[in-house]
């Protein structure tokens, strides 16, 4: 029995842009159709037609579309072809933390003692213990301060012990950039830190700089949170608006040189610290002497707590589902890597590593679908340039995790096209505004120079949901949203038998999107 014949146009919708549409004349397509109904519905030459847009010559473009129920695929270019996924790489670390770690996981940082009490004299050491929070603010390391004051301890005898053992010494990624060192999406990870914010970017301080009085003044420099475990090194004088904040290699040492305008809005930077045990530590010391407690003995780092110690307070994060949200709204690095060591730690009982962390990740993967063997990953945010994958592997992901009791929370912390504010639109909040992808898109973004990725879900004109993975690579061009943005609104405003191709927006009205970095990296976020 044949099919009906099903009668099939393509129709073009102007979005801002129209020059790929010469490109579209050429017959310069550069995908392949994935089906016989997706063929029929034009869609892979509206989605070959954008991905000829100029900005992506000499690149490269790994592109996978399919029915969320069926799976089936409607559109494929370059599938299994690996490429560099930048923060996309946080679909496969965010999913396997929710599954091995569980919705309900919480950090804790907890204050304990071996030492016995004599009257307000605590005689011995006093441990801080961290398990990996990267949520920790200096208030909280202020109440349990107060605890301790409140429980009438006024002296330590002993020393403070920082007990960071949780996670392993190394702090950096690999092939992580040197460039980067005293970026805040870059920031050291331990299992004991400090986040400056409620965005928790943890292992940073927040550099203030505001103008002096008159021009020639020295401008005036503050730290948040208020602590001398960094040091200003003010070069800087008030004239115009040219400042630069960077930390000193090895050091906690922050320069501030180049100018300031008279009358000018503060500026602020946020900025990494060398060594975030000891930057946790000088918090809590410096709380515990506004409670009223001194502490005699000096800082110590990187010792275990003993197994006989008795808990004096402790903190808990909040639970895994909601550290979600700021960890995939704002495309958190650190929290990315935290969760990874912790799943090292939780799956050997070893210091939580990269590679055992990794190794969790992969376990979990193959339970979800995704063949690891498929794929490179060396952290667990993207940022290094070593992570290696292939569009259809998230394909798989996204559909697996549809079928798992977490997913309604993992989605929810996916950013959404147009959404309101960080906690909802997140990344996406500037993006396809106006458009029939508005408030549809709910997606991860990722970008690094040359690379640029999205992954998740859309709704079409029918109310089909399908899946959709773009990962870009090697384009000169500082931004190529607009080509995944087109994409996503050719989807949203296709039906099953018709495609309406949507062409790129200029690279001017993108800029605001962000180019080599994810726009959440900019601080202050203004995507």
């Amino acid at each position: 029995m044949s099919r009906p014949v099903r009668r099939v146009t393509i129709r073009m919708r102007h979005w801002i842009w129209p020059a790929v549409l010469a490109v579209a004349a050429a017959g310069l397509a550069v995908g392949s159709p994935a089906g016989a109904d997706a063929d029929r519905s034009g869609l892979p030459e509206a989605i070959d037609t954008i991905l000829g847009d100029p900005r992506m010559e000499g690149g490269v473009a790994s592109v996978v579309v399919a029915d969320s129920a069926s799976g089936d695929v409607l559109y494929q270019h370059r599938s299994s072809g690996r490429l560099m996924p930048a923060s996309n790489t946080k679909l496969l670390t965010s999913a396997a933390a929710m599954e091995l770690l569980g919705p309900g996981h919480r950090f804790t940082t907890d204050v304990l003692s071996t030492a016995t009490r004599r009257g307000p004299v605590l005689q011995g050491d006093l441990y801080l213990r961290g398990t990996g929070d990267p949520t920790t603010l200096a208030k909280d390391y202020d109440r349990l301060a107060a605890k301790i004051a409140d429980s009438g301890i006024r002296r330590v005898s002993g020393r403070l012990v920082a007990d960071d053992t949780r996670f392993d010494s190394k702090r950096i990624g690999d092939a992580w950039s040197g460039d980067d060192e005293s970026a805040y999406y870059a920031a050291q990870i331990s299992a004991l830190s400090v986040a400056p914010d409620t965005d928790y970017d943890t292992g940073t301080v927040i550099v203030e700089v505001a103008p002096g009085a008159r021009a020639g003044d020295k401008p005036r420099v503050s730290v948040v949170p208020k602590t001398d475990y960094v040091d200003i090194d003010l070069r800087a004088t008030t004239v115009a608006d040219t400042v630069a904040v960077e930390r000193q290699h090895g050091s906690n040492t922050i320069t501030v040189s180049g100018t300031v305008p008279v009358g000018g809005d503060t500026t602020k930077e946020w900025v990494t610290v060398w060594e975030p045990t000891g930057y946790a530590a000088a918090v809590f010391r410096d709380a515990l002497a506004a409670h009223g407690v001194r502490v005699s003995g000096p800082t110590r780092a990187g010792i275990a707590t003993p197994k006989r110690a008795r808990q004096l307070a402790s903190h808990a994060s909040m639970p895994l589902k909601d550290l979600m949200v700021p960890f995939m709204k704002l495309s958190n690095n650190m929290h990315a890597e935290s969760l990874t060591k912790a799943m090292g730690h939780k799956a050997t009982g070893r210091p939580g590593s990269w590679g055992d962390g990794i190794a969790a990740i992969n376990g979990y993967l193959k339970t979800a679908g995704v063949d690891p063997g498929k794929l490179r990953q060396v952290d667990g945010s993207g940022l290094s340039r070593k992570d290696n994958a292939a569009a259809e592997q998230y394909i798989k992901l996204l559909r697996s995790v549809k079928a798992e009791p977490w997913f309604a929370d993992w989605h929810a912390s996916l950013p959404v096209a147009c959404g309101p504010g960080k906690s909802v639109g997140g990344t996406l909040r500037s993006r396809m505004c106006g458009t029939p992808a508005a408030l549809n898109v709910t997606a991860k973004t990722g970008t690094l120079t040359g690379a640029s990725a999205l992954s998740g879900y859309v709704k079409d004109k029918d109310g089909r949901e399908l899946v959709f993975s773009v990962i870009l690579n090697n384009h000169l061009a500082s931004s190529v949203k607009p080509v995944e943005d087109a994409i996503m609104v050719t989807l949203a405003s296709s039906t099953e038998d018709e495609a309406v191709l949507v062409t790129p927006r200029s690279t001017r009205a993108a800029e605001r999107d962000g180019g080599d970095l994810e726009c959440s990296w900019r601080k202050p976020v203004r995507c």
